[in-house]
This record gives C-alpha cells, sequence and structure tokens, in this order.
C-alpha cells in the first residue's frame, strides 16, 4: 500500500482503538481467562489432562466477551463525556470529530451486542451454569452502565463499582468461582488503587475522609459477605490459605512499586495517572500468580505474556497518535485573510 493509503487506514482506526481503550483490553482478557482456567483445573480428576477440559470456543467466546464489555464501557464513558471532553480534552476522538456521534453510539452498540453473543455461546454449547455466565454479562455491563452515567459523579460509589466491575467481569466464564480469592484479589486492587490515584491526580470533589471510610467499610462489608457464602455453601473445598502465597507476595510487591512511583515522579497528578496505568497491568501479574498457584506454571506463563503485550500496545498506541499528529501538514494562512 502507498503511504497515502496507510495514512487514510491509520486515520480511521487509530480514532476507535482510542475510543474503545483498546490497549488495555489484554487486562481483562487475561482476567476472565484466567477463571476459565481456573475453573477447568477445578474439573480436573487427579493426574487428568488439564487440556481435556478447555473448550477453544470457550476461550474464544470468553475473549469476545471481555473485548465487548471493556470497549463498550470505554466509548460509553466518551460518548456521556463528550461534552466536557471538548473543554478539558479536546484531542480525544468525538470532540476533535475524527469519529461521529452516531458512529461512536454504533460501535458502542455492537461492542455490548458482541459481549451477550459470547455469554449466549456457553448456554448454545451446554457448559454447565450457561445461564448464570449470560446473566453475569447483564450484570456486568449494567454496572459499567451505572457507573459512566452516574457512579463516577458518586466518588465512593463510584470507586467501588470499579472493583465490583473487574469482580463480576473475571467470574463471567466460571461462576462457580472455584477460587473465590482470585476475583476478591482483583475487586480490592481495583477499588482501592482506584481511590489512591484519584487523590494523587486531585480529582473533584475532593475525597473527604468519610469517603474513605466508606469505601474501606463498603469493601470490608462484601470480602465478608463473599467469604461467609462461600465457607457456609463449599465448606469442603474451601481452602483458607492454599495457593495464596504467590498472590500475596504479588501484593506486596506491588506495593512496594507504588511507593517508588510517588517518591520518584514529582507531580501528583503524573503519579496518579501512572500508578493507574502500572496497577492495571498489575491485573495479569495476580492472574499469573493464582495460575500459578492452581492451574500450572505453563498457565501461568501464557498469561503473564499478556503483560508485555498490553504495554506494548499502550506505548504504540501513544507513538502512533503522535506519529500522525506531526505527519498532519500545517495550513497557514496570510494575516487578515
Amino acid at each position: 500500500m502507498s503511504p497515502p493509503v496507510l495514512t487514510s487506514i491509520s486515520q480511521r482506526v487509530l480514532p476507535v482503538l482510542q475510543l474503545t481503550r483498546m490497549a488495555l483490553v489484554f487486562t481483562a482478557i487475561a482476567d476472565s481467562m484466567c477463571g476459565l482456567l481456573l475453573r477447568a483445573a477445578s474439573q480436573r480428576p487427579p493426574g487428568g489432562r488439564l487440556i481435556e477440559h478447555i473448550d477453544k470456543y470457550q476461550l474464544v467466546a470468553t475473549a469476545i466477551i471481555s473485548v465487548g464489555l471493556y470497549g463498550y464501557g470505554m466509548s460509553l464513558n466518551d460518548i456521556i463525556d463528550r461534552r466536557r471532553d471538548s473543554q478539558i480534552a479536546s484531542h480525544r476522538p468525538l470532540p476533535s470529530g475524527r469519529i461521529g456521534v452516531v458512529t461512536a453510539h454504533v460501535i458502542c452498540g455492537l461492542l455490548a451486542l458482541g459481549a451477550l453473543l459470547g455469554g449466549a455461546y456457553f448456554v448454545y454449547a451446554g457448559v454447565p451454569n450457561g445461564w448464570a455466565t449470560v446473566l453475569l454479562v447483564v450484570a456486568t455491563g449494567l454496572l459499567i452502565t451505572f457507573y459512566d452515567t452516574a457512579g463516577k459523579y458518586l466518588v465512593a460509589p463510584g470507586l467501588i463499582s470499579l472493583g465490583l466491575i473487574r469482580f463480576f467481569h473475571c467470574v463471567i466464564p466460571a461462576p462457580e468461582m472455584p477460587v473465590l480469592w482470585h476475583p476478591l484479589l482483583l475487586l480490592n486492587h481495583v477499588a482501592i488503587l482506584s481511590t489512591v490515584a484519584y487523590v494523587w491526580e486531585q480529582k473533584r470533589p475532593n475525597l473527604t475522609p468519610l469517603h474513605w471510610w466508606t469505601v474501606l467499610g463498603m469493601l470490608g462489608f462484601i470480602d465478608l459477605a463473599a467469604v461467609g457464602l462461600s465457607a457456609w455453601q463449599r465448606p469442603a473445598a474451601f481452602w483458607i490459605l492454599r495457593g495464596l502465597l504467590y498472590p500475596c507476595a504479588a501484593v506486596v510487591v506491588f506495593v512496594a512499586v507504588a511507593f517508588v512511583i510517588r517518591r520518584q515522579m514529582g507531580q501528583r497528578r503524573e503519579a496518579g495517572q501512572t500508578l493507574m496505568l502500572y496497577g492495571l497491568l498489575w491485573l495479569i501479574v495476580y492472574d499469573a500468580a493464582f495460575a500459578y498457584a492452581y492451574v500450572n506454571w505453563l498457565a501461568a506463563l501464557l498469561l503473564l505474556m499478556l503483560m508485555p503485550v498490553a504495554y506494548l500496545s499502550v506505548q504504540l498506541m501513544r507513538w502512533w497518535g503522535k506519529l500522525l499528529t506531526a505527519s498532519q501538514r500545517p495550513e497557514y494562512r496570510r494575516a487578515g485573510v
């Protein structure tokens, strides 16, 4: 293809990828894939091969659900914020005019439909609890809609809803939650990460002590309720300590990373944005840690490989955007014309 054709394609594709934030979709894919692998491992008989309990079509359907829900949430957010973004983030696809409002609605709707179709496959294929998977897709979509339309303006409820979105998303392909600690860790990590980044980025309204205690109190209530319900329903299969060494070590390492980010970056806003990026990428480390503990080392390695892919995708998107901007020839006009 000639350079003008490549530039034209880039100008069409890049805004869509920016609208849907697809560079970080690999974090969502890793979360749900980990849930599917944990489910397969729990169904594997002693000495059995894991591959015999993994359906490749379920893997594809799970990836489609993750892409659909993630892209739906990000595009819906930009559609709702387009007027606000025109004042403070005019470079984004919608306020800049690189994507039309109607086109954005179509993209958002197609992504939501794709997620529903991915969930419907579990029913079509006769997967146990397939309808629960569909209901979880709908519930996660409703949580995303709540956050985009109202939750992000309510501070504490919005921060908790971000954690709950990750919780429900990772259990979509495994409604039985064979390892409860996996979705619970993602819930707590995302909620606390979002709260700290909110403070560092100095967002409005300011986070008050009441907001902090509300977030921590709601997290504690959800954690206790989930643990208590799981222990009551599955006492024989409820292991408190089994396999948690690696995820706990990952938590300790990330706390150290957060301290380094805060100390090395002079501006709090920049530190908050960096913390949020690294914190989302770190979800893949948690997924790999659980896979290593409960599945096998190969599954953990495959999940962990998504981390550099996600990071490089973020950097590629930034480079791509700067390159296209620089390639645009400025238009000069004579003064007074």
